[in-house]
């Protein structure tokens, strides 16, 4: 069911925003311009009549448009909303609140909720609001729960564990017949890296890097092998750049970090003709 705005009335002990925000700052100025009624009308059908109240569309769609203005992700979004009154303004609050009013994850929910098309809705209309006519867009819909780069730190036990993967996928896409996946195996040996300075882990941790890199090698020259010369030539780069991420070093120029910046490897998924 879907919840209502909060009411705009004064109370004894709770002073309201409007009573000391400043009235030019610019996200003042902006929510003043924006018509939220035209999103209640949009989204309202998408919610039913009965259940639970869920949280009101003006706060839901100013979070998404605060979360793009700022480049934040939802949970940054969160701690970023508690201490700035004009956010709270912004997405319809009436007072000052020390709390945020839902969890971070209840914007995956919206997000599914409105679909493709009620983010290009929100994008189109945010575009049309600086004078640009647009009717259609190209916007894809993402549901992240982060809007920065989230890279984790990069390991060269990481990164074979992901080629070894990649090689599994592409086996299992052709039709070829492994002579052993090592699905296992490779967590394991991956999880021995930890804390490899550690002076009573140092040699296990090594001795893992050193099996991870024979592993990976491995499975990419049985591929080479098995492959027919039709998937062979369409895997050419791919295997190439596998081998490549395997066995550079660290006095290489050029070193890859991550699998999925440097390459895409999901095309790996398609079968050849």
């Amino acid at each position: 069911m879907l919840g209502k705005n909060p009411k705009k009335q004064p109370e004894l002990f709770r002073p309201m925003l409007v009573d000391f925000i400043d009235d030019n700052n610019e996200l003042v100025l902006l929510s003043n311009k924006i018509d939220w009624d035209y999103f209640e009308k949009e989204f309202s059908p998408l919610y039913s009549t009965t259940g639970n109240p869920s949280h009101p569309i003006r706060f839901m769609v100013g979070c998404l448009l605060l979360k793009h203005l700022y480049n934040l992700g939802d949970e940054t979004l969160a701690s970023a909303w508690i201490t700035n009154p004009y956010m709270q303004y912004f997405c319809g609050r009436v007072f000052f609140e020390h709390k945020f009013p839902c969890d971070p994850s209840n914007f995956v929910h919206f997000r599914k909720r409105i679909g493709k098309n009620g983010i290009e809705k929100i994008f189109s209309y945010s575009v049309s609001m600086h004078d640009a006519k647009t009717n259609t867009s190209n916007f894809v819909l993402s549901d992240t729960t982060v809007q920065e780069n989230n890279t984790t730190f990069p390991t060269d036990a990481k990164l074979c564990k992901k080629v070894i993967d990649y090689c599994n996928k592409i086996a299992e896409n052709q039709g070829v017949k492994q002579r052993q996946r090592y699905t296992k195996v490779s967590k394991q040996l991956v999880r021995n890296t930890y804390n490899g300075k550690h002076p009573k882990r140092a040699k296990t941790a090594r001795k893992s890097q050193r099996q991870l890199k024979t592993i990976a090698l491995r499975l990419i020259r049985e591929l080479e092998r098995k492959l027919t010369s039709v998937q062979k030539e369409f895997y050419k780069e791919t295997l190439s750049f596998y081998t490549k991420v395997v066995t550079q070093k660290i006095t290489d120029k050029d070193k890859i970090y991550s699998i999925h910046k440097a390459f895409n490897p999901m095309y790996c998924q398609r079968k050849s003709a």
